[in-house]
């Protein structure tokens, strides 16, 4: 089969592989007919990931169709179509049971990271029964995919840790699609303002379509003045980081108000700053978290009900044997304009 390799910091390729046989009674090969690429592979290529070593299929998102399934697999069969969870869930450990999956002491954030992932034709999936969703008949499979991992992160990570609450003030730092889809989820909660700040216009102009009421371009280096200055000085309820740089974090604990929560979605490669001297008794809280995606069955529902439209994020389309173009399209979002690629397996 073809996949998507990496290969150590700053290089990938296009491999031929071995397909993925059942290797545990608890396992389901999936034969993916979508895929897509996440920012956290942008940082595995960059050497942030340590755990994920050179030779390593990346992926964590996708559907598809069971081909195979292990002896002990009792919710799917072959023919089923699914969607695939980026996080693993054997469901009976000490972390499942406290529904943080994320942590799951046989599985995690394992996809494309410690195991082989989804961007390549077949892909094997540890724990089925837990780690996959059945797609009901005329579901949308693109917009799926976009609830395999970047809609659950950002409403897990950004919108519940940041306890964002009906007439708050919300400021989401990083208008990628991660804090675009901070901005879908958080809209759940009717915050009174939603404040979106990032380098990249194109990226601020998407912003306020989908549902900001303000736009701050923070390439002046003025961006916590001017929300100061929004928010009669008294700054904002929750902070969001969402791109994993110690200027975004930095900048959340500098908007942040008395009483506030700063949320961290970011996967941070380098030590950030911790100015207690100026926070230390201003009744915050800062949260972090990996995604656990229990809130995929709630997002399903709500995504049935057509009260979100996933699709929104997606701008390119490739197939999988164009997925180096998809790679170089993604990771320069400023010139291309790209949130979210499928790549069509």
């Amino acid at each position: 089969m073809k996949a998507l390799v990496y290969l150590g910091p700053g290089t990938k390729a296009l491999e031929e592989r071995a397909k993925p046989e059942v290797a545990a009674p608890t396992d389901a090969i999936v034969k993916i007919t979508k895929t897509t690429i996440c920012g956290t592979d942008l940082h595995i290529l960059k050497g942030d990931v340590p755990t994920c070593q050179p030779g390593r299929i990346l992926g964590h998102e996708g559907v598809g169709v069971v081909e195979h399934t292990g002896s002990a697999v009792t919710a799917f069969k072959p023919g089923d179509r699914v969607l695939i969870s980026c996080i693993s869930a054997c469901g009976k450990c000490v972390y499942c049971r406290k529904l943080m999956f994320s942590h799951c002491t046989a599985g995690g954030w394992i996809l494309g990271n410690s195991i082989d992932g989804t961007q390549a034709e077949f892909v094997r999936i540890p724990h089925a029964d837990t780690s996959l969703y059945p797609i009901p008949d005329g579901a949308d499979e693109e917009a799926l995919v976009m609830l395999s991992d970047i809609l659950p992160t950002g409403f897990e990570c950004g919108v519940l840790n940041g306890k964002v609450q009906p007439g708050n003030t919300v400021a989401i730092v990083g208008a990628g699609p991660i804090g675009l889809a901070v901005l879908l989820t958080a809209q759940f909660y009717s915050p009174a303002k939603i404040i979106m700040i990032d380098i990249d216009d194109n990226r601020l102009a998407v912003a306020k379509r989908f549902g900001a009421t303000a736009a701050i371009n923070s390439a002046d280096g003025k961006a916590a003045e001017t929300v100061m200055k929004m928010t009669g000085d008294l700054g904002v309820d929750t902070a969001i980081e969402a791109v994993g740089i110690p200027a975004t974090f930095e900048l959340c604990e500098k908007i942040i108000a008395p009483g506030g929560t700063i949320a961290n979605i970011g996967v941070h490669g380098t030590k950030v700053a911790l100015h207690l001297e100026r926070l230390w008794d201003r009744n915050i809280t800062i949260t972090t978290r990996l995604v656990d995606t229990a809130s995929t069955p709630t997002l399903l529902n709500i995504l049935h009900s057509h009260r979100i439209d996933p699709k929104l994020l997606i701008t390119h389309r490739f197939t999988l044997d164009r997925i180096l173009d998809a790679y170089e399209t993604f990771g320069h979002a400023a010139s291309t304009g790209a949130l979210k690629v499928i790549i069509e397996a």
